[in-house]
């Protein structure tokens, strides 16, 4: 359908303004509806599978370019007023105890470098009393951003979620990584290491408790990994074993290896183990909202086969996928986009 509307220029050339694409909230020449659309099907699947999607399934024949243009002024703008923007928060269904952060990274296959390079994850969780997650909060990285502007955002998104609950425990959950710790000692009053990962060092000390014999080693796992969740001594008593352990001359160089790795794991993090504590207190000793994260917003659409990515590209994808997990987030950026306009967004 053709449309008559009127342009205005200045006597100098350049620019032309449209008052009616302004008005209607036109967005690269997509409606404000079509636009919402091709930045759903942009995040979850690449500008060829869109065109395929769109000409059966709703009529349009769409170049890749225009999918890619659209999607990526939307993603854009994401990423631009994210510091803005707050998001409200959907009604809770009780009362909030323990705000939970949580650190992880994925890496994806980058076209401008050699190998895989990390992309930066963090979730931000809200717990009742009876430790049942009530709210999440997603944030990702492209991996050249990842160090410049993903700890200013997960650090604006704690001041944004803590204000509302000043009296709620504020507890970090992570991997063994160094640098998680380092940013999570600075925003939270606990600290526990990830209960899954210990399950990993468990698993490392049984191979070396019964490397020949594999129903006593799932058994020694399975009691041991249950200890360790209940016992409050069960970090130093696996320290204990591990060197014990050690001195046997009859393990393989590989076993020998990770009873070493799961032993060091274990001393430096003792102080970040007490998961007995933390299940008495009814706390999460677990990643998973994390872990979740780094699968759902990065891997599914940045690590598919055949996939290379510029840190642009990347970063503009992850924007758009963010917005989706956290009740209500999208709903609301959409919200002020139509109120504004992407024109005066951007």
């Amino acid at each position: 359908m053709r449309l008559e509307r009127y342009v205005y220029q200045t006597s100098r050339g350049g620019r032309m303004d449209c008052p009616l694409e302004q008005q209607a909230r036109i967005i690269r020449d997509a409606s404000p509806r079509f636009a919402s659309q091709l930045r759903h099907k942009y995040g979850q699947l690449n500008a060829r599978a869109v065109q395929t999607d769109l000409e059966p399934n709703h009529g349009r024949q769409v170049a890749t370019s225009y999918i890619q243009n659209v999607a990526e002024w939307v993603g854009g703008i994401a990423g631009a007023k994210e510091a803005l923007w707050e998001s409200e928060r959907p009604a809770l269904d009780a009362a909030i105890r323990t705000l939970v952060l949580s650190l992880d990274g994925a890496r994806i296959p980058m076209a401008d470098s050699a190998g895989d390079r990390e992309a930066r994850v963090g979730a931000l969780s809200l717990y009742d009393s009876q430790g049942e997650r009530q709210h999440t909060v997603s944030l990702a990285a492209a991996p050249a951003y990842g160090k410049a502007e993903f700890k200013p955002r997960m650090e604006r998104a704690i001041v944004r979620l803590k204000r509302p609950f000043p009296a709620a425990l504020s507890l970090g959950i992570a991997d063994g990584a160094a640098t998680n710790w380092a940013f999570l000692e600075q925003h939270t009053e606990r600290q526990l290491s990830d209960f899954y990962h210990a399950t990993e060092d468990v698993a490392k000390i049984a191979r070396a408790a019964h490397p020949q014999a594999k129903a006593q080693r799932e058994q020694w796992q399975t009691e041991h990994g249950a200890r360790l969740k209940h016992q409050p001594d069960a970090v130093a008593t696996r320290i204990e074993e591990a060197t014990q352990l050690a001195e046997r001359r009859t393990l393989s160089q590989q076993v020998r290896d990770d009873l070493d790795s799961a032993r060091t794991d274990c001393s430096n993090h003792c102080h970040q183990m007490d998961d007995a504590r933390d299940v008495a207190d009814g706390l999460p000793i677990g990643s998973g909202v994390t872990e979740a994260a780094c699968k759902t917003l990065v891997k599914q659409r940045l690590c598919a086969s055949g996939r290379r990515w510029k840190n642009t590209g990347a970063k503009i994808v992850l924007s758009l996928r963010a917005l989706t997990p956290t009740p209500g987030r999208w709903t609301q950026f959409w919200q002020r986009i139509d109120q504004f306009g992407a024109e005066c967004c951007c």
